[in-house]
């Protein structure tokens, strides 16, 4: 079954080849940490300190897992701590995120054979923590027969997900199998994961590691500096369009046009964050056509920013910083069949979120946030009434604070009492990382 697995691993990433070169030579992404992904990750002493290994795949995993590292580095001094990543902005952030905590960030090993078993001698790890439910089969086999532990941490699990493993049923009840623990952040994703054939005394529910983030003080003096920069004040008020996919940007860019004709003198002003980084000169020719004053985050400094209508907010990890910003904050990948991103950060800053009505990936959350009052979510439309939908809500929120700031303190409270998914996961893995555990 595995070695099924293997082959046809293999035949996709020959399939996929050409276009990891093309973005190789052009945009450098695929480049980045190619000999990492074949197991010669850099050399590094534990100092004879058994090592946790925390993988996260990209953004919005490094971000969640800010606090656990924090936590686990507390809890176990003892221990050493290393990071991987699968995408170049995750390994950006985390090098920046893990400063003070990773012993080491490397690059996730390709799921051949001989690339994890390359990387397990390298790494040497005596427990592996698998953010949201990262199912790399080969890397869990070859792990588990290395007498690692292995623990999903924040886990979710979709329906759609649930359908495509159903077709390999059995190498899924195999792979899950060696798993010691599973910590799921909703009943649903625990129940579907046991669906799949997790036995139940290996799951738990700890809620969304996302509900205990806060800004460390880097990122305080960061909202400052951008407030300075970018002379952000209620006499202009500040949309932020978070994580955004094509074409969502299109769409806000027009609504924002519209809000102008009944804003009086107070216009508000659009910063727009793509959620991937090689979208960020497609935006920028974007926003050029419209005929806005804009400016680049990246761009140095100029007389322009405090005046420009639409700020692009192309760089890496510096979205969290943008929340306080902001007396209204877009939700991205929510007007398109995407799932929605991440709401767990502009409520953590206590600010007014609208969101589309795609919102798969947080459904749980997002009906709850929705059922207290700490969301608007816009209902499912044609294309055509998107920009009309986007323009009548935010032209009615700019012209009502009070329901704005009933927004944002509702986000709070909502998120305060979902808090202590850090502690509870902690608690779970104390006995799987402080003492050998029976399989």
């Amino acid at each position: 079954m595995f070695f099924v697995y293997s082959l046809v691993y293999t035949l996709g990433f020959i399939l996929l080849l050409p276009r990891f070169i093309f973005d190789a030579i052009f945009k450098g992404k695929y480049a980045a940490g190619f000999r990492q992904r074949l197991g010669f990750v850099p050399a590094f002493d534990p100092h004879g300190r058994k090592v946790i290994w925390l993988h996260c795949v990209s953004v919005g995993e490094v971000n969640a897992a800010r606090p656990l590292a924090a936590k686990l580095k507390e809890r176990f001094p003892e221990k050493s701590l290393v990071v991987s990543t699968t995408t170049r902005t995750g390994q950006n952030l985390a090098k920046i995120a893990f400063a003070d905590t990773a012993d080491l960030v490397f690059y996730f090993p390709f799921d051949w054979r001989s690339t994890v078993r390359r990387t397990l001698r390298r790494v040497r790890p005596s427990a592996v923590l698998l953010m949201e439910t990262e199912l790399w089969f080969r890397f869990i086999h070859e792990s588990y027969h290395s007498g690692v532990r292995l623990a999903v941490v924040n886990g979710r699990l979709s329906q759609r997900s649930v359908g495509r493993y159903a077709w390999i049923r059995e190498l899924v009840m195999r792979v899950l199998s060696c798993l010691d623990l599973a910590l799921m952040q909703t009943k649903g994703d625990a129940r579907r994961l046991m669906d799949l054939g997790l036995r139940a005394t290996k799951v738990r529910v700890t809620g969304n590691l996302k509900t205990d983030i806060a800004l460390d003080e880097p990122e305080a003096a960061l909202t400052d500096k951008f407030r300075k920069r970018f002379g952000i004040t209620p006499d202009a008020p500040l949309i932020l369009a978070a994580s955004t996919h094509a074409p969502e940007e299109e769409w806000l860019l027009a609504a924002l046009k519209e809000v102008w004709r009944s804003s009086g003198n107070n216009l508000p002003r659009l910063m727009v964050a793509p959620r991937h980084p090689e979208r960020f000169n497609e935006v920028a020719e974007l926003i050029k056509k419209t005929g806005y004053t804009w400016v680049r985050r990246s761009e140095v400094a100029s007389d322009r920013d405090v005046s420009a209508e639409v700020i692009l907010l192309d760089s890496i990890g510096e979205l969290r910083s943008c929340y306080q910003l902001a007396e209204i904050v877009f939700v991205g990948g929510s007007l398109i069949p995407h799932g929605g991103q991440s709401i767990f950060e502009p409520a953590a800053a206590g600010r007014a979120i609208v969101t589309g009505p795609h919102t798969a990936n947080f459904a749980v959350a997002v009906g709850d946030f929705a059922g207290k009052g700490a969301l608007i979510q816009l209902p499912l439309t044609g294309t055509k009434q998107i920009v009309t939908q986007l323009t009548d809500t935010f032209t009615a929120l700019l012209a009502d604070p009070s329901r704005r700031a009933t927004l944002g303190a509702n986000a709070l409270a909502a998120m305060d009492t979902d808090r202590g998914a850090v502690d509870r996961t902690i608690e779970y893995l104390t006995p799987l990382l402080g003492a050998p555990l029976s399989r």
